[in-house]
């Protein structure tokens, strides 16, 4: 999820010579990955392929996943989440910045999920993006869409928090922000860590 632009390459020397590659293929091989940004199609499609590749290197190696976004498409984060839960590797999430909207969904499913000291949990229901706007009918398809994607998305906060459908709603009718031990609490995080 990162550009090329942003991402540091490491320098080795080998009897070979100098050899170049990306820090993120490092961070790889040590099953190690970032989410990072917009949840969009082309974001979660990497996020993927990097699962599936660690998956098929060793099923059971924990993967660490680590997170700071501010969340994005609904469709693309699910798909994600789909796959989380159904590759065998146990999934380490980590917030190091902020998990809010769809990236909280994928926070909370990790299977250890840890923050930074100054790490923030945000969630809500889902929204609309962009202009609405069309007949009576269509609005009212969007209408009953966005109810059943809330519904989803409180369900699946449900089983992840152990709180009930009803305690869920209470808290995404507004953006509910979670600091530290208020996200341990509530069952959205394991610990707070201070070191990776």
């Amino acid at each position: 999820m990162m550009n090329e632009f942003n991402t540091p390459n490491i320098i080795r020397e080998t009897n070979l010579g100098f050899s170049t590659y990306r820090i993120v293929d490092d961070m790889l091989s040590h099953r190690e990955i970032q989410c990072v940004g917009e949840i969009n199609a082309e974001s979660v499609y990497s996020l993927i392929m990097q699962l599936q590749y660690l998956q098929r290197e060793d099923p059971n190696g924990e993967i660490t996943m680590y997170i700071n976004s501010p969340g994005g498409e609904v469709t693309s984060g699910l798909a994600l989440y789909d796959v989380m839960q159904a590759i065998s590797a146990p999934i380490r999430t980590v917030c190091v910045g902020t998990a809010a909207s769809m990236a909280s969904i994928l926070f909370a499913c990790g299977q250890k999920r840890e923050m930074l000291p100054h790490a923030a949990i945000m969630i809500h229901d889902p929204l609309i993006r962009g202009g609405v706007g069309g007949s009576a009918l269509k609005l009212q398809a969007i209408s009953e869409d966005l109810m059943r994607t809330r519904t989803l998305i409180a369900e699946i906060l449900a089983k992840h928090t152990g709180h009930t459908l009803e305690e869920i709603y209470e808290k995404t009718a507004n953006d509910t922000f979670f600091y530290g031990e208020e996200a341990v609490e509530y069952g959205l995080a394991d610990k707070i860590i201070y070191s990776i």
